[in-house]
């Protein structure tokens, strides 16, 4: 009796080291943002621009430029940040008798976290809100405020130091934006840099 107790618990043991394993192998996995091949530590301000990024909906618009800010950080070795800032100029719509009068992010900051997904790394932005108002005469949609909410993941690429976004990046990470129960998808790339402490050093998520 006394042996096979001891048997169980070696076996008990053995599960427990083996559960533990799976848990820091899981850990390690976690992604961070790094520069210079280095975890972040503290807080970085990053900055972005970017061209030609389309919000495809029942009246498609296309911003030929977008500015962004955001600030990063690495929380329990996971990273996290905040989009504090994202003007959109220029921006048309291919809607019948339609311009776009307005259109503003708001209620920023909206919080943000890297996720994996299979063997990539993508950035998930949470909480985003984006007011459009279309103006011209003959829009039927004209003069009424349109918000866009919900949330979008995109792609980091380590090479271009940007976050890719489209239809597949919804889809692996789960997100998804919405304006009046329509869908919406976002495309475009997100590159960023270092505005602060690290300018200059290479951006990566590993």
């Amino acid at each position: 009796m006394k042996t096979r107790s001891i048997r169980m618990l070696s076996l008990s043991l053995v599960a427990a080291l083996a559960i533990c394993a799976i848990f820091a192998g899981t850990a390690a996995a976690v992604p961070a943002w790094k520069f210079s091949g280095k975890a972040l530590e503290g807080s970085e301000v990053t900055v972005g621009f970017g061209v030609e990024t389309d919000l495809n909906m029942f009246a498609p618009i296309q911003c030929e430029h977008f500015l962004y800010k955001m600030t990063i950080s690495n929380k329990v070795g996971t990273g996290e940040g905040e989009v504090t800032e994202l003007p959109l100029f220029n921006c048309t719509t291919t809607a019948e008798g339609c311009t776009v009068e307005t259109i503003e992010a708001e209620e920023l900051p909206w919080p943000a976290h890297l996720v994996t997904v299979g063997k990539s790394n993508y950035l998930d932005i949470k909480e985003i809100a984006i007011g459009i108002v279309f103006g011209g005469e003959t829009c039927a949609i004209g003069e009424v405020l349109i918000p866009v909410t919900g949330s979008a993941g995109g792609l980091f690429d380590n090479v271009t130091e940007a976050a890719i976004f489209d239809e597949l990046s919804f889809e692996k990470t789960g997100t998804a934006l919405e304006a009046f129960g329509s869908p919406v998808q976002l495309e475009g790339a997100f590159p960023t840099e270092a505005f602060q402490w690290h300018r200059e050093q290479v951006l990566s998520v590993s």
